[in-house]
């Protein structure tokens, strides 16, 4: 099996693994008491804490670790939105950013707040001047934009819309799940938020970091753990996996993504060449390293998925429809492209070029059975 799916969850890496087995015993104690073993334990985690820190260009006592990166997202909007209350209830997100923070905003309007959603353009890249815009409206006490998005890997212009969040006195919460440990961070933010199991740390760790100055508050009952921010005993092992993945693909992220940027280019241009009637979607140049979209004309993308499984290619869809709100993807809707027949080949670390060319071979025939199926002729 081919793993293409590096965007949802990226495979383990070696380093995470070792560091893992080593800190299971190390780090098993309570890291809030006061004897030897949770002395250590607590000397894991604040080492752990100090790295992630570093990596992303904070301070240590800003960083936190959560159960995730939804639980870092939601924390981190919710929280700096009741923090700043006196400020304004006016949240600002771009139309594409990953639906953690867009549940966020509709707890948010449900607690009488207001959200404006700032548009992209038709490779999926925020329309800059209206969020500048937006940000400076009267009342807005945050805005959201992700590093890269999530489907198609458009970057987006953090750095640009920083500086209009500064100019207005409104924090900027980023989303850098899709980056982190693989693009140096973007300058600017006032809350940062990522998930451990996209950069090859384990599953269940999420990263929350909030700049001093930025006004927080928790949305949830108060709890003495992560200096109050995040309620539950602290899984000292995995953090210290989650960090030692960080370390190992920052160290690794010039090489790597120059290979897989390279085959994913291969992909883009060859996919429409070998299948008729196809699109690529995202952003050519502007883009994170490993993604690369493209939808399928008169075919739904579940059923290229399963027939790409059955070649030996885990790959997703961002089209996927569920039998509760038979709705395509927000993010494909937001970009006015092809909602149906929708393929998304994420590449992991280690990715090889061996793999994509089976894919591309194997590809063209998967369409044209599968458009054959429900009565549609491809060349």
């Amino acid at each position: 099996m081919a793993y293409f799916d590096a965007a949802s969850s990226e495979p383990l890496h070696p380093a995470a693994r070792e560091a893992l087995i080593a800190s299971l015993d190390a780090g098993g104690a309570d890291p809030a008491r006061l004897y030897g073993a949770a002395r250590r334990a607590r000397l894991l985690l604040e080492r752990a804490r100090a790295e992630a820190a570093e990596v992303i260009g904070a301070r240590p006592d800003e960083v936190s670790f959560t159960s995730s990166g939804t639980q870092a997202v939601h924390l981190g909007v919710l929280g700096t939105l009741l923090g700043r209350r006196r400020a304004g209830r006016r949240l600002v997100t771009g139309a594409v950013e990953h639906s953690s923070v867009l549940a966020a905003a509709s707890a948010h309007e449900r607690e009488g707040g207001a959200v404006e959603v700032v548009g992209v353009g038709r490779t999926g890249r925020v329309d800059l001047a209206a969020f500048g815009a937006a940000v400076a409206r009267e009342g807005t006490a945050l805005a959201c934009l992700q590093t890269a998005n999530h489907e198609v890997g458009t970057l987006q212009p953090v750095e640009e819309a920083a500086v209009a969040c500064r100019a207005a006195g409104v924090p900027l919460l980023v989303d850098a799940a899709q980056t982190l440990g693989r693009l140096t961070v973007p300058g600017g933010w006032s809350v940062l938020a990522a998930s451990a199991h996209k950069w090859g740390g384990p599953a269940g760790v999420g990263l929350l970091a909030v700049r001093k100055g930025t006004r927080w508050r928790s949305p949830l009952p108060e709890d003495e753990r992560e200096r109050a921010r995040v309620p539950g005993f602290e899984n000292v092992p995995a953090a210290v996996a989650a960090v030692a993945a960080l370390r190992a693909r920052v160290a690794e992220a010039t090489e790597e993504n120059a290979r897989l940027s390279a085959l994913v280019d291969r992909l883009r241009e060859a996919v429409p060449r070998l299948v008729p009637d196809v699109e690529v979607i995202g952003d050519a140049t502007l883009r994170a390293p490993h993604i690369v979209t493209f939808s399928c004309l008169y075919v739904p993308g579940e059923a290229i998925l399963t027939e790409l499984d059955r070649a030996g290619f885990a790959v997703s869809s961002g089209s996927s429809c569920t039998a509760s709100t038979l709705r395509p993807s927000h993010v494909l809707e937001a970009m006015g492209v092809l909602t149906h027949g929708n393929v998304r080949v994420s590449l992991p670390r280690g990715a090889s070029a061996a793999d994509v060319d089976r894919f591309l071979a194997v590809l063209p025939d998967i369409v044209r059975r599968v458009r054959g199926s429900v009565g549609v002729r491809s060349s």
